[in-house]
């Protein structure tokens, strides 16, 4: 008889409360930094006349960069 029909297959196991809880808000929390940081950056020497177009380049930069980079994990 086929014994492959008759066993149950393992069950995935449960994601633990590090998986869950803690790496997504480290993520969150980096990414935060990391917009923070930029936009600070982008207005902290103004060589004027960009008004808000810098700040929204280096946040889109930002963003850009940082998809390219992780978009596969």
């Amino acid at each position: 008889q086929d014994r492959m029909d008759t066993e149950a297959k393992p069950s995935a196991p449960r994601p633990r409360c590090l998986e869950r809880q803690v790496q997504p808000c480290a993520a969150e929390l980096l990414g935060s930094a990391l917009f923070i940081f930029i936009g600070c950056l982008a207005v902290l020497e103004d060589p004027g006349g960009t008004g808000r177009l810098q700040p929204a380049l280096a946040h889109g930069l930002a963003l850009a960069v940082t998809v390219a980079v992780l978009g596969d994990i």
